[in-house]
């Protein structure tokens, strides 16, 4: 439908463009006509039938006339008020060899109405194709949209059966091996398991905001990641003193926080440091997540949000696509990589507004 509004609309120029050219063509001969007219009756003695020519000078009601004497002194007037306009096109009169006559005229009104149609008619076809592309991109996230919340949903329900079935096994273990050290571990386990089933569950619906204190979420990623990470990972988090409130949804922003730090492992092979900064600035605040590993080259700087964007051997390439969902939609912010360097690393930062 788009492609044929195009040709519609280009083919409707290309023919208006040569039906203005012959209407031209055919108004510069009715002026030369007219202007042939006008010699003839200058030339005229007081016995020369004129009707025909003031029937030819009398015919013209849509061209704009100025007509000349040599001194350039104003002759006559035709379709127009003000003797001070100028006219685009002339033709000359010659009465004798000494005396001329120069007759001005512009295009009439229809022709410069007829001009200028293609091209209304273009920007309404421009604003249709505008208007088309919108709605289908916005069809298109919608759909994607729906994939997202049925796909979310149905993990969460998935998961849910065997995790309450595990919360109950841990307890009939913490009750027969009351003693046992492996048991509270493997409670905070399940215990995480419910917490990702949570995630996926608010993914798929707009999630309750609450005021959390942001550096203790940061802190709870940090502390969380130290524990299953390789000892030659160094994780740090520069936290200002003092509580931040912001309006979070504090299981899915401890996802984005997440994912940012395992992508860093990974580009690190296991092996650096990653720096967590959290600042309050003007009119928002910030967490910047900064690895020591092998940077993005520039041009993929926003690739790497789109699903199935990945550059490891395995993996569904969702993660940042999440991250970003989590952010922009869920909290009204921004994420995106402020800068990346082979040399130096990756660093990746998220604005809140407060």
């Amino acid at each position: 439908m788009i492609t044929m509004a195009v040709v519609l609309s280009v083919a409707s120029l290309v023919i208006s463009h040569y039906l203005v050219r012959d209407l031209k063509h055919e108004e510069m001969v009715r002026m030369n006509i007219w202007a042939e007219a006008m010699r003839s009756f200058s030339d005229a003695d007081s016995n020369a039938d004129m009707s025909l020519v003031l029937k030819v000078l009398n015919s013209n009601a849509t061209i704009s006339v100025k007509v000349l004497g040599r001194d350039g002194d104003v002759q006559m007037l035709r379709n127009m008020e003000d003797e001070a306009d100028d006219l685009p096109y002339s033709v000359r009169i010659h009465l004798s060899e000494s005396d001329w006559l120069d007759v001005y005229y512009d295009d009439s009104l229809l022709l410069r109405r007829l001009a200028m149609w293609p091209y209304i008619q273009f920007l309404v076809v421009t604003v249709f194709v505008l208007v088309a592309i919108y709605a289908l991109r916005s069809s298109r996230k919608s759909e994607q949209n729906m994939v997202w919340v049925g796909l979310t949903k149905e993990t969460a329900h998935q998961l849910g059966t065997p995790i309450s079935s595990l919360m109950a096994w841990v307890e009939v273990l913490r009750e027969t091996y009351p003693n046992d050290t492996l048991i509270p571990e493997m409670g905070r386990d399940v215990t995480r398991l419910q917490l990702i089933a949570e995630r996926f569950s608010k993914i798929g619906s707009m999630p309750e905001l609450k005021q959390t204190d942001l550096a203790q979420v940061v802190q709870h990623v940090v502390d969380y990641i130290k524990c299953r990470t390789s000892n030659k990972v160094e994780i740090s988090a520069d936290l200002p003193e003092g509580e931040m409130q912001v309006p979070l949804c504090a299981p899915l922003f401890e996802w984005v926080i997440e994912n940012l730090c395992k992508n860093a492992i990974d580009a690190m092979d296991s092996k650096g440091s990653i720096t967590i900064t959290v600042a309050r600035e003007a009119y928002l605040y910030s967490i910047e997540v900064a690895d020591t590993g092998k940077g993005i080259p520039q041009n993929r700087w926003k690739s790497v949000f789109l699903p199935g964007y990945t550059t490891k051997s395995r993996g569904w390439g969702l993660g940042l696509s999440l991250a970003k969902r989590i952010v922009e939609e869920y909290h009204r912010g921004s994420i995106f990589v402020k800068s990346s360097d082979p040399s130096v690393g990756t660093v990746f930062r998220i604005e809140i507004n407060v």
